[in-house]
């Protein structure tokens, strides 16, 4: 590979994970300041939880850069089942103390950035894909672009969320 294709190469994975940190960064702002009782209110007609949700993001992390990208199936302890999907039959509703997801969801962004930064946008996957998810797990590349929509997408389902709750709009960075 010569050195601007290098270059260029790094200059798009580190547009990408600042993209990725961003939308994470307004999952957590947009729930700040937010007590209990908010957080584990459904306000939409499907029933999820703000905290649920962030709950599901965790999933997320874990299941697209842990499991499909870096191949490290966790310990029934851990959680994960190889399909991040299998929360939605909850609802994105968790009982689990507050500070304790919010944690975790930090803990999971941890990881996956330690996962990101070890391997290439072009590389593939070393672990299951569940066969629903095939086309999203190309690349570290589509990887990383479904996770950049998946966060994204949850932070607007949030802003609403956080709206209907208390009317505070416009939360979070961007």
């Amino acid at each position: 590979m010569n050195t601007t294709v290098a270059v260029s190469a790094d200059i798009e994975k580190e547009t990408l994970t600042a993209y990725l940190r961003e939308q994470r960064a307004a999952v957590l702002a947009i729930v700040e300041g937010l007590d209990e009782a908010a957080l584990r209110k459904p306000v939409v007609p499907s029933g999820w939880t703000p905290i649920g949700l962030i709950w599901h993001l965790g999933g997320a992390e874990m299941y697209w850069f842990q499991i499909v990208l870096a191949g490290r199936v966790p310990d029934d302890e851990e959680g994960g089942d190889g399909d991040e999907s299998a929360d939605e039959d909850q609802g994105f509703r968790v009982d689990d103390p507050i500070d304790e997801v919010l944690e975790a969801y930090r803990a999971q962004c941890r990881q996956s950035d330690e996962v990101l930064a070890s391997v290439s946008l072009d590389d593939g996957p070393r672990g299951p894909i569940a066969p629903q998810h095939t086309e999203l797990a190309t690349s570290v590349r589509t990887i990383v672009l479904h996770m950049i929509e998946e966060t994204a997408r949850h932070a607007g389902h949030l802003d609403i969320a956080r709206e209907l709750l208390d009317g505070r709009t416009g939360l979070g960075p961007r």
